[in-house]
């Protein structure tokens, strides 16, 4: 049987890679569809900067007043394309495709975003459930001139409260906890309503480079490639990753402080933050001493590329094991390149450690037009997932694939609907309790305001 689901899981995964190149050759014979003209190298900042600028004119909803027209649309932290920022201070590739509403209104440029999924969720075997729950988030961005440097608010909510502290169903998934006395095990735990709130100033240094501060409760800090909602590889699936506490778990930090160089293509950062993760109280803000303390080395040696090495070390992140701190470190690569006029292809391969057990995750998506395809393959060292913290090491995988169709039904709304499908992978001393190798599916709705 695991043999079967290995032979069709490799033969989807390879139907998944193979789509980009397919695309481009369909976009290629396609009237209109001519394949855009490489982009410069990167030194050339300043014109990612103007080609941002001039991409986001083209978009419906996305003019830009007279006065601004002929200025380059950079980031909040440096002299790059905008695109380049992710979540927190984090780097994606500059040839993200940039969407969002944005509105100039006096020396401030507003931008706006949301999209919300609503879910039924089937994890098979005897350690599964079904369940319905949202997902999604709203995110606003306020930015203006400061100086010679530039002033930003960001602002992020999250309707995951409403799923119930148990958060929703997903085999091999493990961290944090409902009711603060046993861990969450087999299920993905709730985000916080609030999972941003952050300012972030930026003052140029030279032509190529500048100095930042950036500040949030909650806030991220410097570790780890962008939070999986945020990286275009895989975020138009509602599974959370298992490898989500490896990779990416402290995006949301109650109390963060992060202070950066950047030289050109280059980024060096370091954070102090609070490492405790959020408790079961998901619609408050918490305080916490500013403990913990992350380093990230960041480089986009191309329009197309974008990479990260980080470590952390976390000051009492368990609520049920305040007294054991945690080290963590990541590496990851992610690979952006457009599809023709519309289209896109993102691939992001990221590792972790945490503790001296491994993580890793590929992802890949393709979005053609109105349709969008992904694939997720992960394998993680999990002691935790018997219920006991220290537990025995186990090495379980998971490979999930989906798609998602939208419809436009207004200038700047969709609506998509979508699928996925998950096969788990579990060792021999689990099988008896997951009922074998375990499957997993959902379906969902989502609206996108863009």
């Amino acid at each position: 049987m695991m043999t079967t689901k290995l032979k069709a899981a490799g033969a989807v995964w390879a139907l998944l890679s193979a789509v980009p190149a397919l695309a481009q050759h369909d976009m290629q014979s396609m009237p209109g569809m001519a394949m855009p003209t490489p982009p410069p190298p990167p030194a050339e900042h300043a014109q990612h900067a103007a080609t941002a600028g001039h991409d986001m004119q083209d978009m419906p909803g996305m003019a830009m007043p007279e006065h601004e027209q002929d200025q380059p649309m950079t980031g909040a932290l440096g002299a790059y394309a905008t695109s380049r920022e992710a979540s927190g201070t984090s780097w994606q590739p500059d040839a993200t495709p940039h969407g969002g509403l944005h509105l100039m209104t006096g020396d401030w440029m507003l931008m706006g975003h949301a999209l919300l999924n609503g879910v039924y969720d089937r994890q098979s075997g005897p350690r599964g459930d079904d369940s319905g729950f949202v997902s999604g988030m709203a995110m606003g961005m306020a930015r203006r001139p400061l100086g010679s440097g530039t002033l930003q608010f960001r602002a992020m909510l999250s309707p995951e409260p409403l799923m119930g502290p148990r958060g929703y169903p997903l085999l091999l998934a493990s961290g944090e906890t409902a009711n603060g006395i046993t861990p969450l095990v087999d299920r993905q735990h709730p985000h916080d309503l609030f999972m941003e709130l952050s300012a972030s100033a930026s003052v140029p240094l030279s032509a190529r480079a500048s100095a930042f501060l950036y500040a949030g409760l909650p806030g991220e800090p410097a570790f780890g490639p962008p939070a999986f909602m945020h990286r275009l590889s895989i975020m138009d699936s509602p599974e959370a990753p298992i490898s989500h506490h490896w990779l990416d778990s402290t995006h949301i930090s109650f109390g963060v402080v992060t202070a950066g160089l950047i030289f050109g293509s280059v980024k060096l950062e370091a954070s102090r933050f609070n490492g405790r993760e959020p408790d079961q109280h998901r619609w408050d803000i918490e305080t916490g001493p500013l403990d913990s303390t992350a380093l990230r080395l960041s480089w986009n040696p191309t329009p197309n590329l974008a990479l990260q090495a980080s470590w952390a070390h976390l000051v009492s992140p368990e609520q049920l094991e305040p007294g054991e701190n945690s080290t963590r470190w990541s590496a990851s690569v992610l690979y952006t390149r457009r599809l023709g006029a519309q289209g896109w292809w993102s691939t992001t391969l990221a590792w972790g450690n945490r503790d001296g057990r491994d993580a890793f995750a590929l992802e890949s998506a393709a979005g053609l037009g109105l349709w969008t395809l992904f694939g997720r393959a992960e394998a993680t060292a999990n002691d935790e997932l018997t219920g006991v913290h220290h537990g025995p090491v186990e090495h379980v995988g998971k490979l999930s694939f989906g798609a998602i169709r939208d419809l436009r039904i207004a200038p700047h709304l969709r609506l998509g609907l979508g699928a996925l499908y998950a096969f788990d992978f579990v060792p021999h001393d689990l099988r008896s309790a997951y009922g074998g190798n375990p499957e997993g599916a959902m379906a969902f709705l989502r609206l996108k305001l863009d």
